[in-house]
């Protein structure tokens, strides 16, 4: 077992700042290589202080002010435009950059792109649900469409 001190939110592990155990191969694999974390050392502890610092002043402050972007992300579906060939099959894939900059467009708050979770590849023309995670308790389900450019 590695123990190591996540340096981003990893879905199911934990949140930045947390030191957490994780099998060898993942840490080493995986997590490291990705920038997602950082090996644990006595010397990496006193770096953990800074890690949560700047994850508190860029998160969403309150609970409330979460619930309500959340509200105002699910209320509307977001558009993406794509080219695509006669099929409706892309040419690539949306990207979580792509979704980000799509809500911005609509009028939603900056989303930072590392919150957006797809489930699945977007490679095709038509309505996919994505979840954007807006505070640790508070997650929104939004419908991207995506359209022929």
């Amino acid at each position: 077992m590695a123990k190591i001190i996540l340096t981003h939110e990893v879905t199911g592990l934990g949140a930045p700042g947390d030191v957490v155990e994780v099998k060898d191969g993942y840490a080493r694999n995986y997590l490291i290589p990705r920038s997602l974390a950082t090996p644990w050392s006595t010397g990496a502890e006193k770096d953990v202080a800074a890690i949560r610092k700047a994850r508190k002043a860029r998160e969403i402050a309150t609970l409330d002010e979460a619930k309500a972007t959340r509200d105002s992300l699910q209320s509307k579906p977001v558009t993406v435009a794509a080219k695509a060939g006669d099929s409706g099959r892309l040419f690539g894939a949306v990207t979580t950059a792509e979704i980000a900059a799509a809500l911005v467009a609509a009028g939603a708050p900056a989303v930072d792109k590392r919150k957006i979770e797809i489930a699945q590849a977007i490679k095709s023309v038509g309505d996919y649900s994505v979840q954007v995670r807006l505070h640790p308790e508070v997650a929104a389900k939004v419908t991207v469409k995506v359209v022929k450019a």
